[in-house]
C-alpha cells in the first residue's frame, strides 16, 4: 500500500468515508466505491489491496481527526482541564447537529465488524486513548476515582452519540451530556 497520500488515494478514501458513514461498511461494495471515486479497479486495488485495508484507513482517518482536535484543545487550554472536558462534550453535541448525522462512526464500525478485524483494533485503540485523555484531565482536576470516572465519561459519550441519533433533539442531548459530565466529576 502506498505510504504517501496521492490525490487518487484521497479521492477513494473520501468516497469510502461518505459511503461507509451514510450506508454502513458492509453495505458498500468495492465496485460502488470505484464508481463513486471514478477510478479503475486496478487503481483502486493498487491503493487499497483489500476492502479491509480501506476500512482500516477510513477509521484511522476518523481517529486522527478526533485525536488531533482534542490534542489541540488541550494545548490551547493547558491550565483548564474542566474547560477541555466541557469543550469535548459540547463538540460531541455539535456533531449531532450536523446534517446527515448517523451516530458515532466508531460505534457503528464496532457493531458491523468482527472483533478480530484489523479496523476493530483501530476503534479499540482510540477508545483506550480517549479514556486515557479523560484520566489525565480528571487527575489534573484532582477528582477521586479517576479510572472509574473516566470510564463513566466514556459511557456518557457513547450514550450521547446513540441518543443523538435516535432521540428527538441533539441540542437537548448535548446539554444533558454536559450536565451529566459535570455531575460525574462533581462540578
Amino acid at each position: 500500500m502506498p505510504t504517501t497520500a496521492s490525490p487518487v488515494r484521497e479521492r477513494i478514501l473520501d468516497a469510502a468515508t461518505r459511503r461507509y458513514y451514510a450506508d454502513g461498511i458492509r453495505a458498500v461494495s468495492a465496485d460502488r466505491l470505484i464508481a463513486e471515486a471514478g477510478v479503475s479497479k486496478v487503481t483502486f486495488y493498487r491503493h487499497f489491496p483489500t476492502k479491509d485495508d480501506l476500512i482500516t484507513a477510513y477509521l484511522t482517518q476518523q481517529v486522527a481527526a478526533v485525536e488531533d482536535a482534542l490534542t489541540a484543545k488541550r494545548a490551547e487550554l493547558t491550565d483548564d482541564p474542566a474547560g477541555v472536558l466541557e469543550w469535548y462534550a459540547e463538540s460531541v453535541g455539535s456533531v449531532m447537529c450536523t446534517p446527515g448525522f448517523r451516530g458515532c462512526a466508531f460505534i457503528n464500525a464496532a457493531a458491523e465488524l468482527p472483533r478480530d478485524h484489523p479496523a476493530s483494533r483501530v476503534v479499540r485503540d482510540h477508545r483506550t486513548w480517549l479514556i486515557g485523555q479523560f484520566r489525565e484531565l480528571l487527575t489534573e482536576l484532582g477528582v477521586a476515582d479517576v479510572d472509574g470516572k473516566a470510564e463513566q465519561l466514556m459511557m456518557l459519550r457513547d450514550g450521547a452519540m446513540v441518543a443523538g441519533y435516535v432521540g428527538d433533539s441533539a441540542q437537548a442531548v448535548s446539554a444533558t451530556l454536559v450536565t451529566a459530565g459535570r455531575a460525574v466529576i462533581g462540578r
